[in-house]
């Protein structure tokens, strides 16, 4: 993406953000933007593990190969689906002219505390809504609740519960479908042809899932960068901004979701090929509509709905739903918790600077 090109998706957006003159000094700001890119690659660690975690357990690639597989997918998707995303970050959920660096400090702090808490206890929480919370809070912080947009972030609120409900819709009206088409096919036969056409639906996954997830992060850089007067008259993206965010989503996820992929790829319930591959398209669906209608839903909810509907077409009993109803607890418990943490470092940040 050039210069030309950001100012045209996100214009209609700059009247909500106001041009300040650049009061922090520079170390300041690239400070954070490294702890941008630091949640950046936590979120890759995190949550792009999940666009793997099928084709992984299932066996059909390597972790080595999947992994080289969702990074380029991850990479390219910003070709296909614009910044709508970048601005329900950066516009969207709190008024853009509360928007300062300190608000996306704790913003940012609130999300990496969570991302590395559930991590460790290898709960596929989300990211996405560990740094809306994270957002809230440290709006709220500074500037009461009339910082809050309220329509964009009920948007994104139902998304949590929408997200994994047409995944689990979708991939279950798949597996029936496959079930059905190819009921006179035997086993062997309709296992080989979805091992191939398991790569395609994890491509398609990964492609989803860096189209709505990589442009977060470059939301919340961009912001800091415009109220600071970094970007001039037009707020826009930067390509340099672009090509961090992808490559340090892609490092992420070489150096390790593999926690993650235990939990959803072998715990909620025994995956095959034909499985993974209608969970993975049943999702990448999902996140293409949310992706171009620009809302920031998370992909860690929407594989597990699909994961578990894929299950459930079977027997009821073949998914594990006390492990199920754990991360249904983890996903409500996120926005709360994380907006009280983004709120203590935008305190925090104020002792700072």
């Amino acid at each position: 993406m050039t210069r030309d090109t950001g100012p045209r998706l996100l214009r209609h957006h700059t009247d909500l953000i106001p041009m300040e003159a650049a009061t922090l000094a520079l170390p300041i700001v690239v400070g954070l933007i490294g702890v941008a890119l630091l949640f950046d690659f936590l979120n890759g660690l995190h949550d792009a593990a999940n666009s793997i975690a099928t084709v992984v357990s299932t066996r059909v690639l390597k972790p080595q190969a999947a992994v080289a597989m969702a990074a380029f997918f991850n990479f390219i998707a910003f070709l296909f689906f614009g910044l709508h995303v970048a601005t329900t970050i950066g516009t969207g959920i709190v008024g853009g002219g509360v928007v300062d660096a300190n608000v996306i400090f704790g913003a940012l702090m609130g999300a990496i505390v969570w991302n590395l808490i559930t991590w460790w206890l290898g709960i596929p929480s989300s990211s996405s809504h560990a740094l809306i919370g994270g957002l809230v809070g440290a709006g709220v912080a500074k500037a009461g609740w009339g910082a809050v947009v309220v329509s964009g972030l009920a948007k994104t609120a139902s998304a949590i519960v929408l997200s994994p409900v047409v995944g689990f819709v979708l991939a279950s009206i798949m597996m029936i479908a496959v079930s059905w088409g190819f009921r006179r096919r035997a086993p062997f036969a309709v296992d080989r042809l979805f091992r191939h056409l398991q790569i395609v639906s994890a491509s398609l996954y990964s492609l989803g899932h860096g189209g709505n997830d990589a442009q977060k992060t470059m939301g919340i850089i961009a912001v800091l960068l415009y109220s600071q007067g970094m970007l001039g008259a037009e707020f826009y993206v930067p390509f340099w901004v672009v090509l961090s965010c992808q490559a340090c989503m892609g490092l992420g996820t070489l150096f390790g979701g593999w926690r993650i992929v235990k939990t959803m790829g072998s715990k909620l319930t025994e995956l095959k090929p034909v499985q993974g591959s209608c969970a993975e398209t049943g999702g990448a669906l999902t996140l293409f509509a949310a992706t171009w209608l620009g809302v920031p839903v998370s992909t860690t909810h929407t594989i597990t709905g699909a994961i578990i509907g894929v299950g459930a077409t079977r027997r009821t009993s073949a998914v594990r739903w006390g492990l199920a109803h754990g991360i249904v607890i983890a996903w409500v418990v996120t926005l709360p918790a994380t907006a009280l943490v983004g709120a203590l470092f935008y305190e925090v940040s104020l002792l700072l600077w």
